[in-house]
This record gives C-alpha cells, sequence and structure tokens, in this order.
C-alpha cells in the first residue's frame, strides 16, 4: 500500500491513532553515537533499526533540506529539500557504523531514485548524512561495496548533517504502537521480518 493512500485513509477515519505527546529530546552520552540515516518511509527504519543489539534510541524525523523547522506536511510537498530519516544512537561498543549501514542496505533499495516501492518523492530518497569524516570514509566504502552486487548505479546520497528535525510524536514508535494497521501490514513488517531474520542467523 502506497503511504500517502494510507494517510488519507487515516485522516477520514478509516483507522485510529494515539494522540499526540510532548516532544522528547533526542540526547547522547559519552558512550553513545549518532548515525543518521534515510531509506524510504521513516517508520520502516525505525522499527527496524530499534531491533538491533547496541541500538539505544531512534528518533524519526527531517534532514538534508533547506527549510527550518519543516511539518511532515510541508516535507511531503517536495519543496523544503528534507528526506524522511531516522536518527540512531548507538553504542559503538556494541555495533559499529558500519553494522548498521549494513542493515540500511538489508532494508531497503539504493537503486530507486527518489523512491522505495509505492512511496516516490524526493523526500523517501536514499540518503546518508554523517556526521564526521570517520563516518563519512566508512560510508564511502560501504557505497562503493554494496555497488558491485546491483546491476544498477546505487544512487544513495552521501552529505554532512547539518540539522536534524524531529517529526511530530505521532511518527514516533509507529510500528510498535499500531503493529496491525493496513501500511504497517504491508510495508514495515516485512522489513522487520528481515531483519529479525538476520539476527536469528547471526546467533546461529
Amino acid at each position: 500500500m502506497n503511504r500517502a493512500v494510507y494517510l488519507l485513509l487515516l485522516a477520514l477515519g478509516a483507522f485510529t491513532t494515539r494522540a499526540a505527546e510532548p516532544a522528547k529530546p533526542m540526547t547522547t552520552t559519552n558512550q553513545t553515537e549518532l548515525a543518521t540515516l534515510g531509506g524510504g518511509c521513516f517508520w520502516c527504519l525505525e522499527a527496524a533499526f530499534e531491533l538491533l543489539p547496541g541500538v539505544k534510541n531512534v528518533v524519526n524525523g527531517f534532514a538534508g533540506g533547506h527549510t527550518a523547522n519543516p511539518t511532515y506536511q510541508e516535507v511531503c510537498t517536495q519543496t523544503t529539500g528534507h528526506a524522511e530519516v531516522v536518527q540512531i544512537e548507538f553504542d559503538p561498543q556494541a555495533i559499529s557504523f558500519e553494522k548498521l549501514l549494513e542493515t540500511f542496505w538489508l532494508i531497503h533499495d539504493p537503486t530507486t531514485l527518489n523512491r522505495q516501492g509505492n512511496d516516490i518523492g524526493t523526500h523517501y530518497r536514499s540518503i546518508i548524512l554523517f556526521h564526521n569524516d570517520a563516518q563519512k570514509q566508512a560510508a564511502q566504502r560501504a557505497i562503493t561495496e554494496v555497488g558491485k552486487g546491483y546491476s544498477k548505479p546505487v544512487v544513495t546520497q552521501l552529505v554532512e548533517l547539518k540539522k536534524f528535525y524531529r517529526a511530530e510524536e505521532y511518527h514516533q514508535d509507529y510500528f510498535r504502537k499500531n503493529p496491525t494497521q493496513a501500511y504497517c501490514q504491508a510495508v514495515v513488517r516485512p522489513k522487520v521480518e528481515k531483519v529479525k531474520k538476520m539476527l536469528k542467523d547471526q546467533a546461529q
């Protein structure tokens, strides 16, 4: 199901959602780092990355554009330049940035320009927003390596993170709060199952 169609049904009252809650700022400790990635619907990425051991927190938001404090509705117009992204707080002693990228490639197609499946638009583009030079270099290596497995070129953008904007509260923990809803079942759950299988295979 296209998420735009799903959200239209949502607005018409076909589904129910939880009321908005006060925003909670993203924080880190001396032992954690941040990674910011975009690859389609941020509900999908959030639900998948939350499964990884060593990931402490995942926040849905927007980055990569030119508009300050964008709303979800503004981002969907494709005039802000922002992409839907997740910001991941992780413990580098438990999981590396490179390992996060392995999951990133698993749960989206980096060769489709400005789309993932039926979700189409520049805000769904594949993008890595690096926080430091080490992340930039690791991402460059990863893009080159993953490209060897595709017949089409990888179109993932690699840019420095300038500013991350947290999305509205109803977008946070969306799959966990709404696991049986149509879009979650059709689009989010298959990506979650991919990660669960990966973790199971790694544990064997």
